[in-house]
């Protein structure tokens, strides 16, 4: 959830609520589908509750707020693998299975779509568990509904037609979720200010600046690290990082002497974020350029420092995106369709289209 909780007080839960609700909705998905003559051995269900209580264990502090913050090209994706290497290793090779699931290696494609697609056990729990904690009644959608019309034909997961209804809830809850959550304007700001905290203190850690901080954070601050040097010896520190590495370290950079990074830190800390303005078209240099000049001329800085303070950007929402693996609906004389072109709804075409939004961010004017 990032920096969510600074606008729905609830989003206090972790993501490892998620990765338990997670297990706990395949172990239901996997009744059904044994219910309908799909075979699952006992072995295959371990490795898939294994691969779905893993799935997410790469991510770092705040989540997707940071995750090319500490580390450099590496998404939490390809961290989780290598955790579940790691772990394989160490508990005698037993996920192996796992892990070519979670790959999408194993030959059952179905196995990859429950953890991993438009329609997974993974949104169905998030969405719902969002919208609980953050009470946006937009995003609850009936995932115990959704997963009683799960079937599985020629290997690839379907909807049973008397689902429909509820995967067109589940798009639209999902779209409805990404603009008054996930990217709502507040929360975005205030990422992004993070990132920056973060960007600006590993610029000045370069800079023989030492800064006060937790063990596991000082070595991503002094350290480049990248796919081809990220060893094992540095997946063991990124486990010991967390939010509270992040926040106690900002505690202590209000007081440093660098103008940037004391006052992104004061901002996070003290919840004084900066102006974001959210546009349909792309904001204009010359609107950015004024709120630049502005602030270099008030405080005396340079543009460099400024831009940490005012910057522009674009957020993305695709709830339903037709160039991937489809939502498919299984029809009761057996034929099977997307769940765009058999849709009631004239919003599900709408909701295959990326909307786009700028946004602009710069410190609040102040007497």
């Amino acid at each position: 959830m990032g920096m969510s909780y600074l606008v729905y007080p609830g989003a206090h839960h972790t993501r490892f609520h998620h990765a338990l609700g997670c297990m706990h909705l395949m172990r239901k998905s996997l009744e059904v589908l044994r219910f309908k003559g799909v075979k699952v051995s006992d072995k295959e269900e371990e490795a898939l509750l294994i691969a779905i209580l893993l799935h997410d264990i790469g991510h770092g502090p705040f989540s997707h707020a940071m995750e090319h913050s500490i580390v450099n090209g590496i998404s939490h994706e390809s961290i989780s693998l290598q955790f579940m290497e790691k772990m394989n290793t160490d508990f005698n090779q037993s996920l192996t299975l796992a892990i070519q699931i979670f790959k999408g290696e194993y030959h059952r494609k179905f196995f990859k779509q429950l953890i991993a697609s438009q329609l997974d056990v993974d949104r169905l729990d998030y969405l719902k568990r969002d919208s609980f904690y953050t009470g946006v009644a937009e995003g609850n959608i009936n995932s115990e509904r959704l997963i009683t019309m799960l079937n599985v034909v020629n290997d690839e997961l379907v909807v049973e037609q008397k689902g429909i209804y509820s995967v067109e809830k589940f798009l639209v809850a999902r779209r409805l979720m990404y603009w008054q959550v996930y990217l709502h304007k507040t929360s975005l700001g205030a990422e992004q200010l993070l990132i920056r905290v973060l960007k600006r203190a590993k610029y000045l850690s370069s800079t023989g600046v030492k800064l006060h901080a937790s063990r596991a954070l000082n070595y991503f601050l002094n350290n480049e690290i990248a796919q081809d040097n990220f060893t094992e010896e540095t997946l063991d520190i990124f486990s010991k990082l967390d939010d509270y590495d992040i926040v106690s370290a900002m505690k202590e950079w209000v007081y440093v002497d660098d103008f940037v990074l004391s006052n992104l830190c004061k901002m996070v800390i003290d919840r004084d974020l900066l102006k974001v303005k959210l546009k349909k078209q792309p904001v204009s240099e010359k609107k950015k350029e004024r709120h630049l000049k502005r602030l270099i001329e008030k405080y005396n800085i340079s543009e460099e420092e400024a831009s940490y303070f005012v910057f522009t950007g674009k957020v993305a929402n695709l709830a339903y995106n037709t160039n991937l693996e489809n939502i498919n609906i299984l029809h009761k004389n057996g034929k099977i369709s997307d769940v765009a072109k058999v849709s009631d709804q004239l919003n599900l075409d709408a909701l295959s289209k990326a909307v786009v939004k700028y946004y602009i961010c710069y410190p609040k004017q102040k007497d």
